[in-house]
């Protein structure tokens, strides 16, 4: 994706395949704050917009990432997984049999440092995928039945970006509410510097840093 009409675009096609706004967050590797605007700003409208008026008005501040040239081929994707387990290694992973996959987009690469470690898989539906407007709090997440268990297990937390570390904090929650211990959290992108969540180590491939200046 090239701009903001780029990503305008594409939630407003999401959001036309029944997409929730926070499912459009995800997709994106955006914030819901900044996934609301775009859909609002799409509004099923068929009229071109420019770059200069999907301007957002207000404080809205956002970095879109697209890993998609990983995320499509297998290889490059598996690469990714060894140097994640690599960058978490620094625990001690013959007590890690387990790797937790924040879904969607955290399930694949959560699967390849699984592999990589010979751990068993598990994942986890925040509750932004239910959100479409109102108090966020009033929903819940879920464990896929599908996957492995989390009671008495030591894990690994994995998803591709990290914003503000809400989602992250939340799995973190809901992994010990469960009976598992989460011993650190491993991202392919960090948006905003996160270094710890809720006494967890956070672990980035990449850092975002944002540089300003003040006009003369």
């Amino acid at each position: 994706m090239k701009n903001v009409d780029d990503l305008i675009e594409s939630a407003n096609e999401l959001a036309g395949q029944g997409l929730s706004n926070g499912e459009i967050a995800d997709e994106l590797n955006v914030s819901r704050e900044t996934a609301s605007w775009l859909v609002e700003r799409g509004g099923g409208s068929t009229q071109p917009t420019t770059t200069e008026s999907a301007e957002p008005a207000g404080p809205l501040s956002d970095i879109h990432i697209d890993w998609s040239a990983l995320g499509r081929d297998s290889t490059r994707l598996s690469d990714v997984g060894h140097a994640m387990a690599d960058l978490l290694g620094g625990h001690d992973d013959s007590e890690i049999d387990l790797v937790v996959g924040i879904e969607k987009a955290g399930t694949p690469l959560a699967t390849t440092v699984a592999l990589e470690l010979g751990a068993d898989l598990a994942t986890y539906a925040p509750r932004k995928h239910q959100w479409e407007e109102g108090d966020i709090e009033d929903l819940s997440g879920n464990f896929s039945r599908n996957f492995a268990e989390i009671r008495g297990r030591e894990c690994y937390v994995i998803d591709d970006t990290i914003t503000s570390g809400t989602t992250m904090t939340e799995t973190i929650d809901a992994i010990t509410e469960e009976g598992g211990t989460p011993v650190g959290c491993g991202v392919l992108v960090d948006k905003s510097g996160v270094e710890e969540l809720e006494g967890v180590p956070v672990e980035s491939l990449m850092q975002v840093i944002r540089v300003s200046r003040d006009e003369e």
